[in-house]
């Protein structure tokens, strides 16, 4: 109604009193017909004006809400293109092993929590770090044995790649000597070859995933509510939900945010994705591309290529610098991934894929070129979820395909710790490749891929410009010629990530006709002087639609 309005009077002002008016500030908008603004006014949960102070505060009423930035950075809501937004929710709630700085830290922290924790239920989350806890080797079962042996324990590593079993979850898997691996996947082996030693890498983790009970409506309402306050408090009013849940937590999940939608309760706008292997369910409802409300969307599927460079899973051309037996793993095989795209690009279904190494992310443009070419043009926006090592002869493909670049840049400060013990130099050169992609003309979407990184895209921002990794020894940067401007990042965290959500039209800027979401930080990070202070930056206001739902104190 209002776009009408506006159209049919576009030399008048809209005849409506504007609800909010946030003034006296530093907007950067994103639009660039008007980049920059002192304030913007809200009527309901639209942007009805941009501009000066004098100029928006013509639409001031008597009940209008005037907010005073005092001079402050305002940017658009923060759009995470990648999260995995239910269990970050519940990785607040579980043992966390991440920054343990050696096992017997590791193992304090499992006693802790086996002590706090109800006898029935099983022990999982971790977020466990090999590199940093154990010096690059891998943990086993026997030493989770020492902590916690009377209760099943999986403990995933941080990137989700790799699950450590205790005995006990081993014996209630079934898995022994004789049980062979999984397409996809690895059951890592003792130095005899044969015995499990507890690491299950990607399809293998579902040998004792299975056995994990499920969340019920209480306990998803709980991580959801959780993960929303989490949101609101680090500037994110998007999301593109990749889940990963079982079919049935899936179907609850859904429900749940639909009801929290219905009852005014979500403060975050949710895009959740099915399984690609489960398009058909998902097209079956008649669902196409960003079906769905301004708060609860669905239409798009995702998928899996490959594993991940920390579990030296990803799919490489070339050796392992740790094993040259080992190029990693396709999670699902090309021509099953060829008919899994085929079909939901037939459906009119959004398509997202992860692919890591090189030889995945090569072999996925590949296929997103013939079933392009196989299914007729349209607009798709086939999208490749973190794109890390890539070939320098592919980065032109992603614009040359439209293909989005759906990538995660505290990966490259986290993973630049042990990635060129992993790759070597030559590799590494070519991967986390921002500024090669951009420049090569594609278009970026960026997220957090919480909780495997922290939600906070300040940090994730940082880590574009400056790539410093976080154990301080790049402090110039961790391949800097690979570096982008505050600018582009903060673009590809807000408008990017709408475009590649086909939501381009009303989020991603701070533009009349868009809801109203939007952010204030305690700095101005586009600020030169203030490059080396990004990742400090706090949120000090967020608004979804108009209303404010955080507000530091």
């Amino acid at each position: 109604m209002l776009a009408l309005l506006l159209l049919l009077i576009p030399s008048a002002e809209p005849p409506i009193t504007a609800d909010l008016i946030v003034h006296n500030g530093k907007v950067w908008t994103g639009d660039a017909k008007q980049p920059e603004v002192q304030a913007v006014a809200v009527w309901r949960d639209r942007i009805v004006k941009v501009g000066t102070d004098a100029e928006v505060k013509a639409l001031a009423g008597a009940n209008t809400k005037l907010v005073d930035l005092k001079g402050g950075r305002l940017v658009p809501g923060f759009y995470d293109s990648h999260l995995h937004f239910m269990s970050g929710g519940q990785s607040l709630s579980q043992v966390d092993l991440k920054d343990a700085k050696d096992e017997e830290e590791f193992g304090k922290r499992l006693v802790a929590f086996d002590k706090n924790t109800p006898r029935e239920r099983w022990i999982v989350g971790g977020q466990w770090d090999h590199d940093r806890t154990f010096k690059g080797a891998l943990p086993t079962a026997a030493i989770v044995d020492k902590f916690v042996k009377d209760r099943p324990v999986f403990i995933s590593r941080y990137d989700g790649h790799m699950g450590l079993a205790n005995s006990a979850a081993l014996k209630l898997a079934g898995i022994t000597a004789d049980t062979k691996d999984p397409p996809g996947g690895v059951i890592y082996r003792l130095a005899d070859g044969k015995t499990p030693s507890g690491i299950l890498k990607d399809n293998a983790m579902a040998l004792v995933d299975r056995l994990v009970p499920d969340p019920g409506d209480a306990e998803i309402l709980e991580a959801v509510l959780t993960a929303q306050k989490a949101a609101a408090e680090v500037g994110v009013t998007s999301v593109q939900d990749l889940d990963g849940s079982a079919p049935e937590t899936r179907r609850k999940l859904f429900r749940i945010y639909q009801r929290l939608a219905r009852e005014g309760k979500l403060t975050c706008r949710i895009d959740l994705r099915w399984p690609i292997a489960l398009y058909k369910e998902l097209a079956n409802t008649g669902a196409t591309a960003d079906f769905g409300n301004a708060f609860v969307r669905i239409g798009g599927v995702k998928g899996f290529m490959d594993g991940s460079l920390g579990s030296s899973t990803a799919k490489m051309f070339a050796p392992y610098e740790t094993d040259a037996k080992v190029t990693g793993v396709y999670v699902t095989e090309p021509d099953t991934m060829r008919s899994y795209i085929r079909g939901a690009d037939a459906a009119d279904l959004n398509v997202c894929v992860h692919a890591i190494g090189d030889q995945a992310n090569a072999v996925l443009l590949d296929l997103f070129a013939d079933v392009a070419k196989q299914n007729g043009a349209k607009d798709r926006r086939f999208r490749i979820e973190h794109a890390q090592h890539l070939r320098p002869e592919d980065y032109k493909r992603f614009n040359d395909l439209s293909v989005i670049a759906s990538m995660q840049p505290y990966h490259v400060i986290d993973d630049g710790r042990w990635a060129e013990g992993r790759i070597g130099a030559k590799r590494c050169a070519s991967s986390y490749a921002y500024r090669s992609l951009l420049d090569s003309g594609a278009k970026l979407a960026f997220g957090s891929d919480w909780p495997v990184a922290p939600i906070n895209p300040l940090p994730g921002i940082d880590a574009a410009v400056n790539r410093r990794t976080i154990d301080g020894k790049h402090p110039n940067g961790w391949y800097p010629e690979q570096r982008i401007t505050v600018a582009e990042a903060v673009d590809a965290y807000t408008l990017g990530s709408a475009f590649a959500g086909f939501q381009e039209k009303d989020r991603g800027s701070i533009a009349v006709g868009k809801l109203a979401d939007f952010v204030l930080l305690s700095r101005d990070i586009f600020a030169p002087a203030e490059k080396d202070k990004i990742a400090d930056t706090k949120v000090l206001l967020t608004v979804v639609g108009g209303k404010v739902v955080f507000e530091r104190k």
